[in-house]
């Protein structure tokens, strides 16, 4: 009796285990694989964090250095009050600075007429700004549609 009282036991572990939500740090990294490139200076090692973090999120980066990021934000479009050290493009969409892959991934998985997401200035403690020790400021990160109205897509008290 003992033994059959401990395999259902078990079994209803297992079950409510397999209704539990994904854990945070596994958000977006078991989703839909999106190509996005990234435009950077080689000096800039919050760049490459930012990489790394769009890489753990299942995106396939590809990393284009430059000796002038502006080129490309004129290029895109990207607002001087929205700028970043990084320009990205991801299916037709602008990502500026360091806006969090779900981010990205909740705007491309919308119906929506957002061209550009950004995050202004370098936030210390958003992705690709978060090393060990680093205060974690609050910031915003916003939208930007066709008609070039500003909004903001979401916000971070502590990244």
């Amino acid at each position: 009796m003992k033994k059959i009282v401990l395999i259902l036991v078990g079994l209803l572990g297992l079950t409510l285990n397999s209704y539990a939500a994904d854990p945070v740090w596994l958000e977006g990294k078991t989703d839909k694989q999106y190509e996005i490139t990234v435009y950077r200076s080689a000096s800039c090692g919050c760049c490459k964090g930012w990489i790394s973090h769009l890489k753990d999120h299942n995106f396939s980066v590809k990393d284009v250095v430059v000796n002038d990021v502006n080129p490309h934000k004129q290029r895109l479009g990207v607002p001087s009050k929205a700028a970043s050290c990084h320009t990205a493009e991801v299916n037709g969409k602008v990502i500026e600075g360091h806006v969090p892959a779900q981010d990205i991934k909740r705007l491309l998985a919308a119906d929506n007429d957002i061209r550009l997401l950004a995050v202004p200035g370098m936030p210390s403690g958003g992705p690709g700004m978060d090393t060990a020790g680093a205060r974690k400021d609050s910031f915003t990160v916003y939208s930007m549609d066709s008609q070039n109205r500003v909004e903001s897509f979401n916000q971070y008290s502590d990244y």
